[in-house]
């Protein structure tokens, strides 16, 4: 301790401490947490802050794609200050890619509010600048005991030959989900000399709590879709057999929880997976294998309608990346513990 404070004193004195910088034992930062983001256009976002020994550890997510660490993060005059970069397409003057950084400060709004702007600098020299907004999640309860459990009556959420009970999310994005003798199929197909199309993900028009679900899929070579739980986080559907365990893999939470075994299936055979999604925890069995055993989801996954994690939502597929069949899907509400 004694060491720390002389080379924190040395630095004051040469000048290397920010103007300003807020120095705080962990106990006292007022950021730390989850936070759920309302992002810039809409977008669902999420802030985990952290402390790694005498470090801020924060990761985000920014709509789309995996939750990701910041490249750095420090407070400063009573502001969370993160930055994030970006790779471009412009090349430096010794050939090299161009990477522009993101500034982010954020706010404290009251106890449980955010205010966050965001600036990235153009090429011209002028700059992208948003507001926007953020409110404080609560961590997961404790574990359920799931043998305390109890299941509503079976209901099947597609009846085999229509699409009654389901709906685009996009409402404005092609609608390539229909039924085909008892399969829930989504097909995928640009027109030759025509702009591009984009496709819907689907979703139950009913919102639920806590629950059970039953389902089998049929995943094509390099298929890509998802089980979303209550409309805010994954449950990877993807061609992967044969792969090495990872968070992006079949099965998983996607980019949040890493599957404990490989049992998914190559592609084109039917494959069951069946989720207990219970007090913010997760398990999953895949074909019969328990890869998420009773989990935390500390929070949403990207593609996300909102970023609550304490409100009911529908379970919605994703459709905008491959083609993918689906059948027997089969969800049981939870009735109490």
């Amino acid at each position: 301790m004694k060491l720390k404070r002389l080379l924190f004193l040395c630095l004051l004195f040469a000048g290397f401490i920010l103007p300003g910088a807020t120095f705080l034992r962990a106990a006292d930062n007022p950021f730390l947490g989850y936070w759920s983001l309302h992002l810039p256009g809409g977008g669902a976002g999420w802030l985990g802050v952290s402390n790694s020994g005498d470090e801020l550890k924060v990761q985000m997510l920014w709509g789309g794609g995996s939750v990701f660490p910041v490249n750095s993060a420090q407070l400063a005059e009573g502001k969370l200050v993160l930055t994030r970069q970006h790779p471009t397409n412009r090349k430096s003057a010794d050939g090299k890619s161009m990477v522009v950084t993101e500034t982010i400060s954020a706010t404290l709004d009251g106890s449980d509010g955010l205010k966050l702007v965001t600036v990235t600098p153009k090429a011209d020299g002028g700059e992208n600048r948003a507001e926007f907004s953020g409110h404080r999640q609560a961590p997961p309860p404790p574990a359920p005991d799931l043998s305390r459990i109890k299941f509503g009556p079976p209901t099947e959420l597609f009846n085999g030959t229509n699409l009654d009970g389901w709906e685009p999310v996009e409402p404005k994005a092609f609608n390539g989900w229909h039924a085909d003798q008892g399969i829930l199929i989504n097909t995928l197909k640009q027109e030759p000399g025509q702009p591009h199309r984009s496709f819907a993900n689907l979703r139950t028009v009913a919102e639920f709590e806590d629950f059970s679900l039953h389902a089998e899929t049929r995943v094509p070579t390099n298929g890509n879709s998802g089980i979303y739980l209550r409309g805010t986080d994954e449950v990877q559907i993807f061609d992967s057999y044969g792969k090495p365990l990872d968070p992006h893999n079949m099965g998983a939470i996607y980019s949040r929880i890493t599957p404990t075994a490989a049992a998914e299936k190559p592609a084109g055979e039917w494959q069951t997976v069946d989720i207990l999604y219970v007090a913010q925890h997760a398990t999953v069995i895949l074909n019969g294998t328990k890869i998420i055993d009773n989990q935390p989801v500390l929070g949403p996954t990207g593609g996300a309608l909102w970023p609550e994690m304490n409100r009911p939502g529908p379970i919605y597929l994703q459709g905008d990346h491959t083609g993918i069949e689906y059948r027997n899907l089969v969800q049981r509400r939870v009735a109490s513990e």
